[in-house]
C-alpha cells in the first residue's frame, strides 16, 4: 500500500502483481479491499492497482461537495496514473467507480487503453428526473450527518438494489458491512451531494467519442442498472454488453467466479496496452510518494 500526495488530498493505492496493470475503481461506500479477491484471480497474468476513491478507505476525506465532482476526481486519477507510469491504463469500474472511469476516459483519453464497466451509468439526461434524484441524494446525505454511519449502512444495505448481496454467506455480508461502516459519514454525505447522479453532468452525448475497447457487465436482476448499462453500451462505438443471469447490481460480489471469468476473457482479447508515447505530463514529484505505515 502506498500514498500519493496531490497537494490538497492524498490517495491510497494498493499495487499487486506483475504484468500489464489494471486499475480497479470500487463503488460508493466501498474501498480498495473490495477488489482483493479479483486481484488474486488476475495475478497470474496482470498486475492490479486498487484505488481508494476520494472520501473512502484511507484516501483523504474531503467535506466540500464540490471536491467530489466527477471531473475533479477524474483529474485526480489522471495524476495518479501518470505518477505510477501505467498509462495508457486499463480501467475496471463498478457503479460509482464506473462513472468516474467514464469521466476519466472522456477528459483524458490518452491515459486509457481499455474500459471494463460493471453496472455503469452515464448520468440522468432528463432535468426533472435529475432534480428528483438530487433531492433523494440530499435526503440520504442529511440522514448521514444527523444519524451517523451505522444507521445509514443499515438503510443502504436494505435497498432493493442490493437484494443479491442478502443471499451471500453471512461472513461475507458482515465483511462488506464492516468496510462500509468504516467510512466517514460527512465524507459520504459530501460525495452524495457532489458526485451523485443528481449532481453529475450527464455524459450521454460524449460516449460516441470513446474510441477504446470497452466491455460492459450488468446483472439481469437489476432492472434499472441494466437499462442504464444498455444505454452506455449502445453509446460507445464497438462496446460489448454481457448480462449475467440471477445476479443484481454487484456481479463481482454476487457471482465472483463468473465476473472474474468475464474480465479475464476480455483482458485476453484486448491484449497488453501499448507503452505511452511522448512525454508524460505533470508527474507528481517522487518526494510526494510515500509508503503507508
Amino acid at each position: 500500500m502506498s500514498a500519493i500526495d496531490l497537494g490538497d488530498v492524498t490517495y491510497e493505492v494498493v499495487e499487486v502483481g506483475e504484468g500489464p496493470r489494471v486499475v480497479l475503481l470500487h463503488g460508493f461506500t466501498g474501498s480498495s479491499s473490495d477488489w482483493a479477491p479479483l486481484a488474486d484471480a488476475l495475478a497470474p497474468t496482470h498486475g492490479t492497482v486498487r484505488v481508494d476513491l476520494l472520501g473512502h478507505g484511507r484516501t483523504s476525506r474531503a467535506t466540500d461537495p464540490a471536491r467530489y465532482a466527477l471531473e475533479r476526481q477524474a483529474a485526480d486519477l489522471a495524476r495518479v496514473v501518470r505518477h505510477l507510469e501505467i498509462w495508457p491504463a486499463i480501467l475496471v469500474g463498478y457503479s460509482y467507480g464506473a462513472r468516474i472511469a467514464l469521466r476519466l476516459t472522456i477528459d483524458h483519453p490518452a491515459l486509457v487503453a481499455g474500459l471494463a464497466l460493471e453496472s455503469p451509468s452515464a448520468g440522468i439526461p432528463d432535468a426533472e428526473e435529475r432534480a428528483v434524484r438530487r433531492a433523494a441524494d440530499e435526503a440520504l446525505a442529511t440522514g448521514l450527518e444527523r444519524h451517523g454511519i451505522d444507521a445509514f449502512v443499515e438503510r443502504w444495505m436494505a435497498l432493493p438494489l442490493f437484494a443479491g448481496e442478502a443471499r451471500l454467506p453471512e461472513g461475507i455480508r458482515h465483511e462488506i458491512e464492516r468496510h462500509r461502516r468504516a467510512n466517514d459519514p460527512f465524507a459520504l454525505a459530501a460525495a452524495l451531494r457532489g458526485a451523485g447522479q443528481g449532481a453529475m453532468t450527464q455524459l450521454h452525448d460524449r460516449l460516441a467519442g470513446i474510441g477504446i475497447p470497452t466491455s460492459i457487465l450488468a446483472g439481469a436482476n437489476d432492472a434499472t442498472g441494466l437499462a442504464r448499462a444498455r444505454i452506455v453500451a449502445a453509446g460507445i462505438p464497438g462496446a460489448t454488453l454481457k448480462v449475467l443471469e440471477d445476479v443484481g447490481h454487484a456481479p463481482h460480489r454476487e457471482a465472483p467466479d463468473r465476473f472474474a471469468a468475464w474480465l479475464a476473457a476480455w483482458l485476453d482479447r484486448i491484449g497488453s496496452p501499448s507503452s505511452p508515447s511522448g512525454p508524460s505530463p505533470a508527474v507528481v514529484p517522487p518526494s510526494q510518494h510515500r509508503s503507508a505505515p
